[in-house]
């Protein structure tokens, strides 16, 4: 009976693999989207080969997830692994007869073109992906964020692109095909913010000669986003707080209730829990607004992406004027000044100093003395006897000297203040402290500098 049983189970082992199961395993490969993606990009460049990193950039997902699609693909012979460092990968034809059909029929079939692919901020967005996997982190939190109407606060520095983050947000829900709707709080005074976010009737206020949709109304089955929400006054931030909780409204002028249906995404960089605990933000409103944020890294979090997004904005700036994408150049010593470089400004300030410095070289080298930046490091203010600082003015000072002190390392800063990190992060916020173009001298200063 043992004999037996070891043969049939031996028999079950070599049965050799019918079409049928050779026809499931494969659509069982390409079921997941990732992996259709990957097979798809690699066959229409059979002459290329790509990495890890570069992958990650083009589909703007997590290397684990990458790096487990691949093995997969590879494991069923359809993309070969190129032996070296770091690991390229290219498409391969298999050696499966059955397979190399099954693949071909794949190949011509029609791709099925994603929500993200047809996103417009979704493509701006992966221009902003480098090897760095911070932003593919947020990418995973926009997803999140689009699966559900959930209020969204988005965190972030000047220029970071939380606008963006916005419009992905929505471009990726269920509401995309509504309007979006966005509003400057910071450019909007309290004598405006009535007319603008709730519209107004005929006759309502002198020069009001027709009724007008305010950007409430406009946004109704869409998304609001309100810019630097921080910036509200207390009596807007009341009447903003009353829409959310009943999602009605009247018009300015106007006694008839409005019912609306929006979706609310809103955006700051600001501290605004510091601000509550100040009186200077509503906590109700913050909690309202609040239900999932999504923080945006500051350019100097990510260095290592900054010659990988300046050569991105290189190429399109190139792209755009009808140039070879190859046309211009940066030297080794530019490269490094942008490294070194603050980026007060991150994203939006870097592709616009690619720019001007790109038109400004005279050949198609870009060099050190071709790039301009405009926040140039501000010189400490004089001590001419006249005032002593603030308590407040005293700690940024003492805060800016000790990170400096520990090269930007917060964990260690934090030991030397005796304040826990997050206390640090909140300070750093507050007072929008960025590491200075200086903070390289810093660096070796630390090393003689004994800290107890």
């Amino acid at each position: 009976m043992d004999d037996l049983t070891f043969s049939a189970r031996r028999a079950t082992v070599t049965k050799p693999e019918t079409e049928s199961d050779l026809d499931t395993r494969f659509r069982n490969l390409v079921q997941s989207p990732l992996r259709a993606g990957i097979l798809r990009y690699l066959s229409a460049r059979p002459e290329e080969a790509f990495d890890a990193d570069q992958l990650m950039q083009t589909f703007g997902r997590l290397r684990l997830d990458v790096e487990n699609c691949i093995r997969e693909l590879v494991a069923f012979g359809v993309v070969y692994a190129m032996p070296g460092t770091p690991v390229r990968y290219a498409a391969a034809r298999p050696d499966n007869a059955g397979i190399d059909k099954l693949l071909d029929r794949f190949l011509e079939r029609r791709a099925t073109i994603s929500t993200e692919d047809q996103s417009p901020s979704v493509q701006r967005f992966r221009e902003m992906i480098g090897r760095d996997e911070k932003m593919l982190i947020v990418f995973e939190w926009i997803r999140t964020a689009a699966k559900s109407d959930i209020s969204v606060l988005i965190l972030g520095p000047t220029g970071s692109g939380k606008e963006l983050v916005a419009r992905m947000i929505h471009e990726l829900s269920r509401r995309q095909t509504a309007k979006f709707q966005a509003v400057n709080c910071a450019a909007l005074p309290d004598t405006l913010f009535e007319s603008e976010i709730f519209g107004y009737e005929k006759g309502a206020f002198t020069g009001a000669h027709d009724r007008k949709p305010g950007r409430l109304e406009m946004a109704n089955e869409g998304t609001l986003f309100l810019d630097e929400i921080g910036d509200l006054s207390i009596v807007a931030q009341a009447k903003l707080l009353r829409v959310l909780e009943e999602r009605r409204f009247e018009r300015l002028g106007g006694n008839r209730s409005i019912h609306v249906d929006f979706r609310l995404i809103s955006a700051t960089n600001r501290p605004l829990d510091q601000f509550v605990r100040d009186g200077r933000f509503r906590e109700d409103l913050y909690y309202r607004v609040n239900a999932f944020s999504i923080r945006l890294p500051s350019l100097r979090e990510r260095q290592v992406d900054i010659p990988v997004l300046a050569q991105r904005f290189l190429a399109r700036y190139c792209a755009a004027n009808g140039l070879p994408l190859d046309a211009k150049t940066f030297a080794r010593e530019a490269v490094e000044l942008l490294t070194a470089y603050h980026w007060p400004g991150n994203i939006r300030e870097l592709e616009s100093t690619v720019s001007r410095a790109a038109l400004s070289a005279p050949g198609r080298s870009i060099r050190a003395a071709d790039i301009e930046f405009l926040h140039a490091a501000e010189p400490p203010p004089e001590d001419n006897g006249e005032r002593l600082p603030s308590l407040r003015e005293a700690e940024r000072a003492h805060i800016v000297r000790i990170l400096d002190a520990c090269s930007w390392n917060k964990k260690e800063a934090a030991r030397v203040l005796e304040i826990s990190r997050g206390t640090l992060y909140r300070k750093i916020l507050e007072f929008g402290l960025e590491p200075q173009a200086h903070s390289g001298q810093s660096r070796n200063r630390a090393r003689r500098v004994s800290i107890g």
